[in-house]
Formats: C-alpha cells, structure tokens, sequence
C-alpha cells in the first residue's frame, strides 16, 4: 500500500472539522488533492468525486471509506487521508460512522495499481486486531501509528512492515503533533469573502497580502459566483460555503491554497 504510506510520510494526513458533513468532506479532501502541483489546474477532483459517489458508495465498513477520482491522464497514483474524531455519517453497509476516508487520485496509468493497493487495504481491514482502538483514537499521531500498523499487517506491498517502522520512528524522533493542516509544503489558508451587487467584495484573512491579492482581482465576484474554484497569484481559491443576505449579498466562506515553493 505505497501510496497510502507515501500520504503518512509527506503529511498527507488531516482532521476533518467537526461540523462537515459527507459532502463537506469530501469536498475538503479533493479540494487539497487540486493543490498538487502537477495536476493540470482545470483538474475537477471534487466534481469526479461527487459525481462517482452519486452512483456508487465507497464505504468499506468498519469505519473506513475510499472514494476515488478517475482522471484521464498520467500522473502518480495519490492519495489523501481525512480523519473525522466525530464521525460521519457516510451510509456504510454495516450502519457504522465513517472516522477514515482515504481518497485516491486515479490516473489512467495507475488503475490496476489503484485496484491493487484497495484490495490490500480490505484485507487489512479484516484482520487488523486493533480495528477498534484505531476507531477511538483521539489525535492526529495515534491514528498516523495505527495506520502504520495496519499497513504492517499485509504482506502484499514491497517491504511494508521494514517502510511502515521506519516512518513510525521519524515520526516518534521529531515528536511533533501534527498541525490541522499539516500538509507537506503545502499553505492552506481559511478566507470569507462579502460580494454582492455594486460592492467592492470584501475580504477577511490572516494572510495579509492575500487579502490584498483578493480585494485587488478585477472580476472576483464573477469568479465567486460562477465557479467553484479558481486560481490567481499561485492560489487556488476554492468556495467552501455561501450564504445569502439581502441586497443580493452573498458571505462565503473559502479556502485558500499553494504550495510553500510559489
């Protein structure tokens, strides 16, 4: 399961927020799987992901689900974990709360590996003597630790009991608890956004020369409005929520995404 291994060891591992739902999850997760720099930028994860679910379920049971976006290019087989405290309600077979969602970027070159890597990962799943500790934890590092253990109970990757403690110890050696959004050089920065007819759109931030980026774009509200996410200045500003005031205002809440390099 290298591709699971490689989200542990590159920080692609997240805390879902309390308040998403599915959807919102899901959401979440393909929007930061957009953010890869090599993917084209028009790449549309969180619509193939939706769309794919809408037709199909992607729980496993026993508080795991694997939704996937198939896209029609080459790339590297990649994914991204989520992991909700809380649980979600996801619709799985067996009625339980989805607490791990491990999303997968599928390129038209890693289909069978991606068939490969899930099947593993079922496996795992049934045999895995520790299934419910990993339910009830309750921190970024003891789901990343028994994550690697149940990686370690397969034997259908290259190495992955040898892989699998190596990335256990760099973990325990930099003793580190991993950030919200702890994502290898990666920025994600939350923004809400106030547009609306006649109105200079207003926006609130951290980043200051974000916000400064955002209130100068010529057509923000026309990007807000008419897409669900766009990029400009090395961002890519993707619509989480909206709501709507009157006077035609619209309040919607963002999240604002690049890479560290840019």
């Amino acid at each position: 399961m290298d591709s699971l291994l490689d989200a542990l060891q590159e920080g692609r591992l997240l805390e879902i927020p309390d308040d998403y739902d599915k959807e919102d999850a899901l959401r979440f997760l393909a929007h930061i799987l957009e953010a890869v720099p090599s993917l084209p930028p028009d790449t549309d994860v969180a619509g193939l992901i939706l769309a794919k679910e809408g037709t199909s379920k992607t729980a496993l049971g026993k508080g795991w689900a694997c939704p996937d976006a198939r896209v029609p290019f080459e790339e590297d087989l990649i994914c991204v974990v989520g992991w909700s405290p809380k649980g979600i309600d996801y619709g799985s077979p067996d009625g339980k709360l989805v607490k791990v969602i491990a999303m997968y970027l599928v390129p038209e070159n890693q289909r069978s590996n991606y068939l490969r890597e899930v099947s593993l990962l079922a496996k795992a799943l049934e045999i895995y003597p520790e299934i419910e500790r990993l339910n009830a934890a309750d921190s970024l590092n003891d789901i990343r630790d028994h994550l690697l253990d149940l990686i370690s109970t397969t034997k259908g990757t290259v190495g992955p009991d040898s892989r699998a403690r190596m990335i256990r110890l760099q973990g325990r050696a930099a003793a580190v608890e991993p950030a919200p959004y702890d994502l290898a050089n990666l920025i994600v920065e939350p923004i809400t956004i106030l547009v609306g007819d006649g109105l200079k759109p207003v926006v609130l931030g951290h980043d200051q020369a974000l916000v400064e980026l955002l209130e100068g774009f010529q057509g923000l509200a026309g990007e807000l409005t008419g897409h669900s996410a766009f990029n400009t200045g090395g961002w890519r500003i993707v619509k989480r929520k909206e709501a709507s005031f009157t006077g035609e205002r619209l309040l919607i809440d963002c999240l604002a995404l690049r890479t560290s390099g840019k």
